[in-house]
């Protein structure tokens, strides 16, 4: 049933050619444009929707992804639904469909769009945007999601401006035309013929002879520059976190190169790198050099998570895309004569699916971050613009001509001469800068929480070493149990927001079959403690730390099945037949996301709102109805058959029970008698996870030790009741022989005195 579900949710994803259409049937007219009442039918390219009320037009509509390419974390287009008066002013802009993940594990899409509103009321034509910099604060967690949406739709507003000439008479006489069916008269454009490579140029060159033929493309971006680029953005506290040293020093140098042209790809990757490289490529497909150089990293650590390499993104034209890992192959060093060593250098194929002609011009746009603080950055773009010098491509004059289009905008920084090798080896990855400092002021503004998760960390596991010693005392461990299962709802679930959740385990997945970086993982820390707790104490007592002690949603599941038993709620014991059978429920949706994720991440944490740990913990069930209906019945269920979801639906507890087969103890201590005849342990188990023979099936348990407070029970467990008796038996038998002992010695004694005292009245 899961993947027949699957299959009809994936047969039914939307395609992404011509949006348009489907979304005027969902969004009101005047829901994007105020006081419209109708549109107009579907025209033009880029595709659009004139807006009226009555027979005036407003302006117009259209979806971004219908003008640009923009695609975002997750490999998936955004869609936002953007509306523009006749005379350019943004009247209306919503977020209508995405894929994004970060959106679907903790970043609420109202704070996205808080930050989409802020473009309504901006006229590009009037003001013109700086390149990269956008209206409102980007979210932390969220910075590839939102730099994407600023960047589509400064770009979509750009080209849809200009093709419909809006701020000028042309815009209304268009409609106008439209409406009454007329055509009206554009202007002719001029063209050239389309070029493609040229194959048959394969003369090896030197690295200066690639250069001065701007065969390789360069970018150089000094510190002085940057800081300026920063100040010019205009965000207030730039200028107060600026990039320390020398003006003159290197902020990054940059190369790109079309390396799927033999001759540069020759030079630059050598003979055996080529053949390697014609091995990945498929008919008609191309590849670019990335290499850079400097403090500043243009991978970065954060592609990661999904793959996506989000500081740097290919454009040509409306088409726009980011390279995942999929496409990446790093590259020790380049062949080409008087190559320097590169601190980065990679190689990427173009994804396939992807408009795009490398002989035709492109640019590398470049996202440069500053941080500001721990709960803020700044973002800058600059762009190398790139284009295969004269010999290196050739015309063809069977593919369509290429209209001639306005002169490019300016980069954010010029070219200039290459600098010097500063010789540090390929393989480090590492920023020396601000930028890749940010887990480190991440965790230095969260040292209070730190200290005290650590404290609460320690004090489970002394817990756990001397469980022996304090399940002894019930009333006091049962308290402890209720204190820190609030603590853990409370302060680790709904303050911190620290609850783990099986996209943490997929991700983790990703990221060892990709290329593994710390730095992600340690970008939050109260989520890598507890993760790394879970996993160092998985083998001493299997997954019964986390789920047991330190999952909020666990804590919320036991504490409403209290409150339920204390107002007298019946519970319901499951069969344990069927229980077994209900339990395997829960590794089946692991494995299957599992899979999927294999496939697209994206997709499977999408999936992974099975779990309600997002609607109930992140959000506090400030959500959609149906979500938060969907936790409340879990959490209804739990009142009758406690922990219901942990039980049965939970593929995190599913995913980290699976280590817990090779734990190195069996903590938990049984008598023989155990299962055969007692049966109390196995019916008070909260979880059901104690077998009628008595075996605690390790895979289930949670760890709450109630077995372990019954094993040392004086009245409860029969065992301990008879080896109490037979105790004190044995010291009352003791007591009569030590009587009997003491009174025979006290005869003895008398007589002994008696004689003593005899023969001293005889010898007197």
């Amino acid at each position: 049933m899961l993947f027949a579900v699957f299959f009809m949710m994936m047969v039914s994803l939307p395609a992404y050619a011509e949006r348009l259409p489907d979304f005027l049937a969902k969004v009101q007219p005047s829901e994007i444009f105020p006081g419209a009442d109708r549109y107009g039918k579907p025209e033009g390219k880029p595709l659009v929707a004139r807006v009226y009320k009555g027979e005036e037009q407003l302006g117009l509509v259209y979806i971004t992804t219908d003008v640009v390419n923009t695609r975002g974390y997750s490999s998936k287009p955004i869609d936002t639904m953007v509306a523009l008066a006749n005379d350019g002013t943004i009247a209306g802009a919503k977020l209508v469909e995405h894929h994004e993940p970060i959106m679907l594990i903790g970043i609420p899409q109202s704070r996205v769009d808080k930050f989409i509103y802020k473009y309504i009321g901006l006229n590009f034509i009037k003001n013109p945007p700086q390149p990269g910099v956008a209206p409102g604060d980007i979210i932390s967690g969220a910075t590839v999601t939102l730099m994407v949406i600023n960047d589509s739709i400064q770009r979509s507003v750009k080209a849809v401006i200009h093709q419909y000439h809006l701020g000028t008479d042309k815009a209304v006489q268009a409609g106008t035309a439209a409406a009454s069916g007329e055509q009206s008269a554009e202007p002719a454009v001029q063209t050239r013929p389309r070029r493609v490579a040229n194959q048959d140029k394969q003369d090896i060159l030197s690295w200066n002879a690639l250069l001065e033929q701007k065969a390789v493309g360069h970018l150089h971006i000094s510190i002085d520059e940057i800081n300026k680029l920063f100040e010019k953005s205009g965000k207030a506290g730039v200028a107060d976190h600026a990039e320390q040293g020398d003006g003159n020093d290197t902020f990054i140098d940059l190369y790109v190169a079309l390396v799927s042209q033999p001759s540069i790809g020759k030079s630059l990757l050598g003979e055996a790198g080529w053949n390697n490289l014609q091995k990945r490529l498929k008919p008609g497909q191309e590849a670019v050099m990335v290499a850079g150089e400097g403090r500043y990293s243009w991978k970065g650590s954060g592609y990661v998570r999904g793959g996506i390499f989000d500081r740097i993104e290919m454009i040509q034209g409306d088409t726009s895309f980011r390279f995942t890992d999929a496409q990446h192959e790093r590259v020790v060093a380049l062949s080409a004569e008087g190559a320097p060593a590169f601190k980065e250098v990679s190689w990427f194929t173009i994804p396939e699916g992807v408009e795009f002609d490398g002989a035709e011009p492109w640019r590398l746009q470049l996202m440069i971050q500053r941080v500001l603080s721990v709960n803020d950055k700044a973002f800058v773009t600059a762009d190398l613009d790139y284009e295969l010098p004269k010999g290196y491509y050739v015309d063809d004059p069977k593919a369509p001509p290429v209209e001639i289009s306005a002169p490019v905008e300016p980069v954010a920084a010029a070219a200039s001469a290459p600098e010097e090798s500063t010789g540090i080896a390929e393989d480090a990855t590492a920023e020396e800068g601000v930028s890749n400092q940010l887990w480190k002021q991440v965790w230095k503004a969260k040292q209070g929480q730190i200290v005290v998760v650590g404290i609460a960390l320690t004090i489970l596991l002394l817990v756990f070493l001397f469980q022996d010693w304090i399940v002894r005392y019930e009333k006091w461990y049962d308290r402890f149990r209720l204190c820190f299962l609030t603590f853990t709802l409370f302060y680790i679930g709904w303050y911190a927001q620290a609850q783990l959740s099986v996209v943490n385990t997929l991700t983790l997945f990703s990221a060892v079959l990709t290329e593994f970086h710390w730095e992600f993982f340690l970008m939050d820390p109260l989520v890598f403690i507890l993760w790394l707790f879970t996993a160092a104490t998985m083998l001493l007592w299997n997954r019964g730390t986390f789920c047991g002690w330190l999952c909020p949603f666990g804590a919320l599941q036991e504490l409403t099945n209290r409150i339920a038993k204390k107002l007298g709620l019946k519970q319901i014991t499951v069969p344990h037949l069927l229980h077994t059978r209900l339990s395997a429920i829960k590794y089946v949706i692991f494995f299957a996301l599992l899979a999927i994720s294999l496939y697209d991440l994206g997709t499977a944490e999408k999936f992974a709102e099975i779990e309600p740990f997002k609607t109930a913990i992140i959000l506090k069930f400030m959500r959609e109805w149906w979500f938060v209906l969907f936790a409340a019945a879990l959490l209804i269920a739990g009142l009758f058959i406690e922990r219901f979801f942990c039980r049965y639906l939970c593929p995190l507890g599913a995913g980290i029970a699976l280590p817990g087969r090779f734990r190195v103890f069996d903590w938990l201590r049984r008598y023989k008698m155990c299962g055969n005849p007692c049966q109390i342990c196995t019916h008070e188990c909260p979880v059901q996870a104690i077998a009628p023979e008595g075996d605690i099936h390790p895979n289930e348990c949670i760890q709450c030790l109630h077995c372990q407070v019954m094993y040392h029970h004086d009245t409860r467990c029969p065992q301990v009741v008879a080896t109490n008796k037979k105790k004190q038996k044995q010291a009352a038998a003791k007591a009569d022989q030590h009587d009997a002992a003491s009174t025979q010695n006290a005869q003895e004694q008398v007589v002994q005195f008696v004689k003593k005292e005899s023969a001293i009245s005889v010898d007197k």
